[in-house]
């Protein structure tokens, strides 16, 4: 088993490739930059003192952490604007009266959470190939199923995500 700065090490160039992923899907002006969100991840991953069987469980767990720090940013620049204008209503009310991209991060988190507590592996898909800019068969692999598999279980997943960030109270 190798400690979290030895993964670091042997994993440092896909994880800036994943940030970056994540970056170009961020509002313009973002004040954090790729490397600086790597660095961030691995500092939490560090403080949790864990260790890792095999390379895709820590590049799950980093990719995890890097969403969940950009929701928080998400979720603390709403904060300082009031919530990005928004008063504290349901989710569903927020996203259609939503005009800034930051207010829907941390609803989509929400959303992956739930579709997570129904079927993990669909969650990891949305992880994988929109958090992560993986294409079809770079996540096939790092899930272990067939690519084909992989395109319908994807297909389900934003369906489902599309039903409940759409959905009227």
């Amino acid at each position: 088993m190798l400690t979290p700065p030895e993964q670091l090490t042997a994993v440092y160039d896909e994880l800036r490739r994943l940030a970056a992923a994540y970056m170009r899907r961020e509002r313009p002006g973002q004040t954090i930059q790729a490397t600086a969100l790597v660095h961030e991840a691995y500092l939490r991953l560090a403080a949790a003192d864990v260790r890792w069987n095999d390379r895709q469980h820590f590049i799950g767990v980093a990719a995890r952490s890097m969403r969940q720090i950009l929701v928080d940013r998400a979720r603390a620049r709403g904060a300082q604007k009031r919530w990005a204008g928004l008063d504290r209503v349901s989710l569903t009310e927020s996203l259609v009266r939503a005009s800034d991209e930051e207010a829907m991060l941390p609803a989509l988190d929400e959303a992956l959470t739930r579709l997570e507590a129904l079927d993990q592996e669909q969650a990891r898909i949305v992880e994988l190939r929109y958090f992560m800019g993986m294409s079809v068969e770079e996540a096939a692999l790092a899930i272990g199923i067939s690519p084909a598999t992989l395109k319908r279980r994807w297909a389900m997943a934003r369906a489902w995500l599309l039903r409940e960030l759409s959905e009227t109270v």
